[in-house]
């Protein structure tokens, strides 16, 4: 390759002669760059030999057979950039199909909330802990995990908050929520406050029900440990992200004879959750309890949009492997054009 017709030519790849071939490259049958049988070189601009847009190059192949060489005649090229890439092509067509999906579920759910989603066992028990902290006359006990409001299980922790929230002030039962980081903090003042209004009590709203402790890891156990056996509250319940203070937490609620439920995306910490706590929340079940709690049309829809597009997905991987074994099978490879959909091309 060169810059000019006289320039020196610079050797920029070498490659056998029965490699490269374009039909087993990273290129789909819908954005093939040249017939089955022709060769291609991917070349990647570097100091060496530096490629700008718009200038243009000059190219010529060297065929050798053992001390024998031919070349061929020099061909000219110049580069320019790619204003769609054609190859992300089947990309772009399933992420516009999973969109529709999306909207036409949260339309549906418009028009029916009510729609079916699987029963959740943990939710379920979020009215009976609170009756039974009603009952007791013992306050409830909400964290929203370690992490800050750029994580979306402390998001999905606070969501849930606010339906607790509203069964408690219906309830008129005591809720403590104690935090390690502020503008979590700040975010569920306002979310509980909201809770109160909508459930008819905002005489009800205590703004001491949310408080800070301390950011660091160890301390804020040991105070939230000390609440639990001082004030032992009736419910506990452990929503968002946690670390190595899990456990530390959920035996010293268990031993109070607290009723528990945890919630969590940590998955190194699932197994002392699940086996402290009453109930338990596992991975995308905490993010679908604001859905199945509240009801409201747009988180209902998109849960149902998201479970659409996995069976899809499935149904995808289980076609796509039923072609690829038929090919193998069958010898052919008339099944690959329809496989080039389900591939990622760079």
């Amino acid at each position: 390759m060169a810059e000019g017709a006289a320039a020196p030519f610079k050797k920029v790849a070498e490659f056998p002669s029965n490699t490269r071939y374009v039909k087993p490259g990273d290129f789909p049958w819908w954005a093939q760059p040249a017939a089955k049988g022709d060769h291609y070189v991917k070349l990647v601009s570097s100091q060496a030999f530096p490629i700008e847009n718009g200038k243009p190059y000059f190219v010529k192949l060297r065929v050798r057979e053992g001390v024998q060489e031919v070349w061929s005649e020099v061909a000219e090229a110049t580069a320019a950039p790619n204003i769609f890439n054609t190859a992300q092509a089947n990309n772009l067509v399933f992420v516009v199909a999973f969109t529709g999906v999306l909207l036409a579920s949260i339309a549906a759910a418009r028009r029916n909330p009510h729609v079916h989603l699987r029963r959740i066992a943990g939710l379920d028990a979020v009215e009976e802990a609170i009756g039974r902290s009603t009952e007791m006359g013992r306050p409830i006990l909400y964290l929203t995990g370690s992490g800050g409001m750029d994580e979306v299980s402390t998001i999905a922790a606070t969501v849930i908050l606010g339906e607790v929230a509203k069964k408690v002030a219906h309830y008129d039962t005591s809720l403590k929520v104690p935090h390690r980081d502020p503008i979590v903090m700040a975010v569920c003042q306002e979310i509980v406050k909201e809770s109160y209004v909508a459930a008819g009590r905002p005489d009800a709203y205590k703004d001491d029900s949310n408080f800070f402790i301390t950011s660091d890891q160890f301390s804020y156990t040991a105070a939230v440990d000390g609440i639990m056996l001082r004030e032992k509250p009736a419910a506990n319940f452990f929503m968002g992200s946690y670390f190595a203070e899990s456990l530390l937490l959920t035996e010293t609620g268990a031993s109070t004879g607290a009723i528990q439920i945890a919630g969590t995306d940590s998955d190194h910490q699932l197994p002392f959750f699940v086996t402290t706590c009453d109930y338990t929340l596992i991975g995308e079940e905490l993010y679908a309890a604001s859905a199945y709690l509240s009801r409201e049309p747009v988180l209902v829809g998109t849960l149902r949009g998201q479970d659409i597009g996995k069976a899809l997905i499935m149904g995808a991987l289980i076609l796509g492997t039923c072609l690829a074994t038929l090919g193998v099978l069958l010898g052919t490879d008339g099944f690959s054009y329809l496989l080039d959909l389900f591939k990622d091309f760079k």
